[in-house]
């Protein structure tokens, strides 16, 4: 009797899976890449996770400053990748804004 009240349970979490948190390496190795910069040129502070997302502030070496996100992933198992950095520069008057390829081909910008 009880193996039939455990196993839906246990078939919704396996089913659902669960959300990840992008590892420290996964953010500075992605911010670096979204801001065309050497991990060694910038610093992560502020870090919150809002649920999945890790949303930071970045800081580079020549003053410039950055607020960033990246999402986790969602797993199965503990192997996953999480997104790319979206960054956007403080204070600049682009941010929300920012024009990349995508908009770019589609005449967004």
């Amino acid at each position: 009797m009880k193996v039939k009240k455990i196993f839906p349970v246990f078939l919704v979490i396996a089913v659902v899976g669960c959300a990840k948190l992008a590892t420290d390496d996964a953010i500075v190795k992605r911010t670096a890449f979204a801001l065309g910069l050497d991990k060694n040129e910038f610093t992560i502070s502020n870090r919150q996770n809002e649920g999945a997302q890790a949303v930071y502030l970045v800081t580079t070496k020549t003053g410039k400053k950055y607020n960033c996100y990246v999402e986790g992933y969602f797993s199965y198992t503990s192997i996953g990748e999480s997104s790319d950095a979206i960054c956007n520069e403080v204070g600049s008057k682009s941010a929300g804004n920012s024009c990349n390829a995508l908009l770019k081909k589609a005449g967004k910008c």
